[in-house]
């Protein structure tokens, strides 16, 4: 499949003359960057939003222009209570969509955390991978009911999935060495293989799950890294562009960066992107397992695209949730 839409394509841009009226949407993470821009693009279309955030009170401050773009476009947005880092809360936000009875036509599991210190969540998980996955995890299968045939999933990963594959032996680290951006890269190829997971379960009746990379955008998520950090690894990778003849590495706009997530959601054939990674308004391409790390490079390691990884990373995590789905 081909479009015209690339990396510097916004969501306006893939939204440019598409209509969501009487479509509804569920947006994780709406109190920040791409949470809010995805949810604000997908409302001013028409649709009904539902933003879910941990701190309902941020989220309300930081979704004023939602709230008017909907009211301008027709559509609507309301807020839900979510906290990924605790199942408790997860089951609530679940159950009170439940009771609500209310269908959706995408899901977009945007929320997530990134090189964050040591730490557990709530229920003992790895905070990375128990936030970023299993919180996804148990949240998408528990409303999955809710999801129209021909509805469609959105996972928001990563190319950070390059700096490690899942460990299914010792998910939480008690017996490897902790690193924020090993943790960080094993939560964000959960992320893709729970989309490919999901997508096999699913598309029986039309419904297709695939996983996006928004590209680099300076948003609240860089807010555990040390300062100067990000700096020092933009230019570790410019002057690796530079000795390649390559251009340098630039920054994505936020509209740029929620656009990959909006196209794969609404505008994409969904048979296109089902079970697939996606990049720059594009189904991305399958590399090798050893391909080097780098911002510069596009592309799925293949690891994180395999059917059976996919259903082991499932069966583990139903266990470590005591929830079968």
């Amino acid at each position: 499949m081909s479009n015209s839409f690339g990396a510097q394509s916004t969501t306006e841009d893939v939204l440019s003359g598409v209509s969501l009226k009487g479509k509804r949407a569920l947006v994780t993470g709406v109190s920040a960057g791409l949470g809010i821009e995805t949810a604000r693009a997908l409302a001013a279309h028409g649709a009904q939003v539902v933003g879910a955030a941990r701190d309902l009170r941020k989220a309300e401050a930081a979704t004023a222009q939602v709230r008017a773009d909907a009211a301008a476009g027709g559509g609507s947005f309301e807020l839900v209570e979510l906290d990924l880092a605790n199942l408790a809360s997860v089951r609530a936000c679940a159950d009170t969509l439940n009771a609500r009875g209310a269908p959706f036509d995408l899901v977009i599991a945007n929320a997530g955390v990134m090189a964050t210190p040591f730490g557990h969540t709530a229920d003992g998980f790895e905070t990375q991978f128990g936030t970023n996955h299993l919180g996804h995890f148990v949240l998408v299968n528990r409303i999955a009911p809710l999801m129209r045939d021909g509805a469609r999933l959105v996972s928001l990963a990563s190319s950070g999935h390059r700096f490690a594959d899942v460990d299914l032996d010792d998910p939480n680290f008690e017996h490897t060495e902790y690193t924020p951006f090993v943790a960080y890269g094993r939560s964000k190829t959960a992320n893709i293989l729970f989309a490919v997971a999901f997508d096999a379960r699913h598309r029986a009746r039309g419904v297709r799950a695939t996983a996006v990379h928004p590209g680099g955008i300076m948003t609240e998520l860089a807010r555990h890294m040390e300062p100067g950090q990000i700096e020092a690894m933009v230019a570790d990778i410019n002057r690796t562009a530079a000795e390649k003849g390559q251009p340098p590495f630039q920054f994505k706009s936020i509209p740029q960066g929620a656009a990959t997530s909006v196209w794969a959601g609404v505008v994409a054939e969904a048979d296109a992107v089902g079970a697939h990674y996606c990049e720059d308004c594009q189904v991305s391409p399958t590399v090798s397992n050893d391909q080097p790390l780098g911002l510069m490079n596009q592309g799925v390691r293949a690891y994180a695209l395999d059917p059976a990884r996919a259903d082991a990373l499932w069966a583990l995590s139903e266990r470590m949730v005591g929830e079968t789905f």
